[in-house]
């Protein structure tokens, strides 16, 4: 259970800032997706920032589409989108209206509601493997396209809001490459963690795929 001193709602200024200083300070801090059936609590273990037009590993390096209309803003909304034709992953939007950047939630423990999470997670043989990595943290707390654009800010009655809970301390944030990223975006150290915590997904460089046999 989060205690009543963790429960304040970040403001929608702490999302109102570069993308680099919100994506390490999301660590720690608590994430509650409230459903029908009840309500799930994440505390925010690892994260990539994205830095929009700025960067080649963002959706946003070409400009402004229909897909990624949600990460110009404002700060303090969801950016969700559909990947491998499997998978969603769960942004937060943050940076002055306008621009794009986001964070992507890769990792984190579930502290509350870890019933409702497994129910959508049966094949997690430990709970902190319940939202190890994107894909599985969008999953346990059933995210999808439904929730892109949703107001972060909007009061206890969003189905996703972030709350205080308890920043990692900074001599506790380890930073390198973001996973997956290739071309010129893919040494950018923009993937900040939890030391030692073991909700952290296993670090995974770009492998380019191969055309060639995709067409065979």
């Amino acid at each position: 259970m989060i205690s009543a001193p963790d429960r304040m709602p970040l403001p929608r200024e702490f999302f109102d800032r570069p993308v680099l200083e919100v994506a390490p300070d999301l660590l720690g801090r608590t994430l509650v997706r409230t459903m029908p059936e009840g309500r799930i609590v994440l505390r925010i273990t690892e994260v990539e920032a994205y830095a929009g037009e700025a960067d080649p590993g963002s959706h946003a390096y070409r400009g402004r589409t229909e897909r990624n209309a949600s990460m110009f803003g404002p700060p303090g909304h969801a950016y969700v989108y559909f990947i491998y034709g499997m998978w969603f992953s769960l942004n937060l939007v943050c940076g002055p209206e306008g621009t794009a950047s986001g964070v992507l939630l890769r990792g984190g423990e579930v502290i509350e509601g870890a019933g409702l999470a497994r129910k959508r997670r049966p094949k997690a043989r430990h709970d902190h493997e319940l939202a190890q990595g994107p894909a599985r943290l969008a999953t346990a707390l059933d995210v999808d396209r439904t929730l892109n654009g949703t107001d972060l800010c909007a009061g206890p009655d969003a189905p996703l809001r972030v709350l205080e809970g308890t920043p990692v301390p900074r001599g506790s944030i380890r930073n390198g490459p973001r996973t997956g990223v290739g071309g010129d975006g893919a040494h950018h150290p923009w993937r900040f963690w939890a030391d030692g915590d073991p909700t952290v997904s296993r670090y995974r460089a770009h492998v380019p795929r191969n055309r060639g046999k995709a067409q065979q």
